[in-house]
């Protein structure tokens, strides 16, 4: 990682963890008052632009957390989702009978 994304990463982080939003001016503000000197402003507008609307402590506490599923869309696709999670087991079952044949001694080097 270079070193304006790490200025650029911490600054956002300093940011957050204070509670005052992510702009562009700020994260430079930052930086420059950190004496990190070779950040190009495009650096600073992109980690603002990417974290506009987010909530960091959110994103890093959900890193860990592998939830990365997507959420049903809305309204009826709740009844839907019963059925869609029928699915996967039936797969996972049809995947096994496949692996089956390895126990009955038909190698590919027998």
């Amino acid at each position: 990682m270079s070193t304006a994304e790490l200025a650029s990463s911490y600054a956002a982080l300093i940011l957050a963890d204070d509670g005052i939003e992510i702009t562009a001016d700020k994260l430079q503000t930052l930086i420059k008052a950190a004496g990190v000197e070779e950040v190009e402003p495009i650096w600073t507008q992109l980690f603002a632009k990417a974290l506009e609307g987010k909530d960091v402590k959110d994103l890093l506490s959900a890193v860990g957390s592998g939830g990365g599923a997507a959420a049903p869309a809305a309204g009826g696709a709740a009844a839907g989702g019963a059925a869609a999670a029928d699915e996967p087991a039936a797969e996972e079952k049809e995947e096994e009978k496949e692996e089956s044949d390895d126990d009955m001694g038909f190698g590919l080097f027998d």
